[in-house]
Formats: structure tokens, C-alpha cells, sequence
């Protein structure tokens, strides 16, 4: 019989998926998945295998919590311009919600494709710190 481990799975990776959402997945050192958890490296390690399995834990839990939120597409974001190119796993795991999101939002597919990629556009200019000034033909008259 395995020892049992001493901590929250779900709080813990709220803390990984937070310390990914704000330093992307390069950025984010283990340094900082130790602090942001609390929990000691050796832990996080036996727990986890790496920081990719870190990674994959908290995408699976934002993913199964909530699909459509902000932070689960934040970190699907992390996913596909870090690590989808070189990793199938976390490939396959991104394309899987990508797919299961344009098939399930805003009615038909194609609606829903066009809406998670209008979502994970502004997704990217967010993450980016762009903000689009839009202005209507009404605005452009008057202004």
C-alpha cells in the first residue's frame, strides 16, 4: 500500500493552471509550481513525474472543470504556441478540445468552429496585452 498524499489534487492544480495562465509554459520554472503549491519539489515530482506531467494535470482538470471558461482556453492557448508542435500528447489533447468545443458551442459546426477561433483570437491578443479598438460605422460618422 502506496503512502497517501498530503494534499488537494484540485488545489494544487488551480495553482499550477494560475502559475501557467500568468508565465506560459517556458516562463514557468518549477521554482515556481513550489511556490505557488506550497508543496515540496520531491512531492510535486512524485506526484506528477515532471513539469509537462504538471502541465497536462492541470489542463485535463481546467478542461473537465470548465470547457468554456477563460482560463481553461488561456491554457489550451499555452498549449498550442508552446508545446503542440513538438509534444502529441498535449497536441492530441489541444486538437480534442478545439474539436469538441466547435461541435458544441454556438449551435451548428461551423458556427462553432468560427466561435472558438474567434475566442482563442482574442484569447491570443489578450495574452498579448493588444487591445483592438472597435469602432462602429456609426462612431466613424459622428467622431
Amino acid at each position: 500500500m502506496g503512502r497517501k498524499k498530503g494534499f488537494d489534487n484540485g488545489e494544487v492544480l488551480a495553482h499550477f493552471r494560475r502559475a501557467f495562465l500568468t508565465h506560459g509554459y517556458e516562463g514557468t520554472s518549477i521554482d515556481d509550481l513550489v511556490n505557488a503549491s506550497g508543496l515540496l519539489r520531491g512531492s510535486l515530482y512524485a506526484a506528477f513525474g515532471s513539469k509537462r506531467g504538471m502541465f497536462i494535470a492541470a489542463l485535463h482538470e481546467a478542461i473537465a472543470l470548465d470547457p468554456s471558461g477563460s482560463d481553461t482556453r488561456g491554457l489550451v492557448l499555452v498549449a498550442l504556441m508552446e508545446l503542440s508542435a513538438g509534444d502529441v500528447e498535449i497536441r492530441t489533447i489541444a486538437q480534442s478540445y478545439v474539436e469538441s468545443m466547435s461541435s458544441t458551442d454556438v449551435g451548428g459546426s461551423q458556427n462553432g468552429l468560427v466561435a472558438i477561433q474567434t475566442k482563442l483570437g482574442k484569447a491570443i491578443l489578450e495574452r498579448a496585452c493588444v487591445q483592438l479598438k472597435i469602432t462602429t460605422m456609426k462612431e466613424d460618422n459622428h467622431g
